[in-house]
């Protein structure tokens, strides 16, 4: 079984060296703001054992950047945040062009017509096809319509497309029911894998082994601490990469061949998360 080991978050790594990430850009504010930075934390994920590296692309849409009164600046931040990644990472590695919702992760009736979904996603999918990415991760989605318009958007392309869904920080964003479903339409329809991201590592125990059974490439990867309306993320010195590469243990139990690491996680998780799989090749 090959395993394929993802980065973790740019934002929080940004946060611990003293970069903002003020909304509504969070991370992407760097690709500009602290581009050197952001080049050394996707170092950083490489050396730590990450085979696929997100751009920081989460809010480099036209959708967001209008808000801001900058939407002609999406295509030319997209492709920088792009090559800050290609330019950091060995040759070979892939990169990932992140597609998140339009607004509010965790507030999904903030969703968008689904019209608007398509036309938005689709323009996003576009400017990171241009802008060289390997694959398109649609990734923290928290409702099952906007999910699914972006993954028929990224579908139109012909790059791999993964789609991750999110239960939230209490596991209550989406049931589970729906949340399973949601994944197994987009494995219908082409998803070459389908994910669940930004959640602890309890609710993920509980939402993994249910993708088991839905006939495609599976994975997770989690958040440790919690959120804060002011930080960001907070993280708690106990919260150590052991217990977290521990969890990711019964997740390969599950099937699961693709982990990572979400907000509060940092290159300790991956290099423990890469050391799990290698330790894990020796005995399968």
């Amino acid at each position: 079984m090959s395993i394929t080991i993802l980065d973790g978050p740019v934002g929080t790594e940004l946060a611990r060296r003293g970069v903002p990430t003020p909304l509504p850009l969070w991370s992407a504010s760097a690709v500009d703001e602290a581009p050197d930075t952001l080049a050394e934390i996707h170092r950083g994920y490489a050396a730590a054992g990450a085979q696929v590296h997100t751009a920081a692309t989460f809010r480099t849409d036209a959708w967001t950047l209008r808000k801001l009164g900058r939407e002609g600046e999406s295509r030319r931040l997209t492709r920088r945040a792009v090559a800050l990644v290609r330019e950091s990472v060995p040759e070979g590695h892939r990169v990932a062009g992140s597609i998140s919702p339009l607004e509010d992760c965790y507030v999904p009736a903030s969703s968008p017509s689904l019209a608007v979904c398509r036309e938005e996603h689709a323009r996003a999918a576009r400017v990171l096809v241009e802008a060289g990415v390997d694959l398109l991760l649609c990734e923290t989605f928290p409702h099952p319509g906007e999910a699914l318009a972006a993954l028929d958007a990224a579908l139109e392309h012909t790059l791999p497309v993964w789609l991750s869904l999110t239960p939230g920080p209490d596991g209550r964003l989406i049931s589970d029911t729906v949340l399973i479903e949601t994944l197994r339409e987009a494995a219908r329809r082409g998803a070459e894998a389908v994910l669940v991201n930004c959640a602890p590592l309890a609710v993920l125990a509980r939402l993994v082994p249910q993708l088991a059974d839905l006939d495609v490439a599976f994975g997770a990867y989690g958040n440790v601490g919690s959120p804060c309306p002011t930080e960001g993320w907070l993280v708690e010195d106990e919260e150590l990469p052991g217990p977290y590469a521990e969890a990711a243990a019964a997740w390969l139990d599950c099937g699961a061949t693709i982990l990572g690491g979400c907000c509060g996680t940092g290159p300790a998780h991956i290099a423990a998360l890469d050391r799990l799989a290698k330790d894990w090749k020796k005995t399968v």
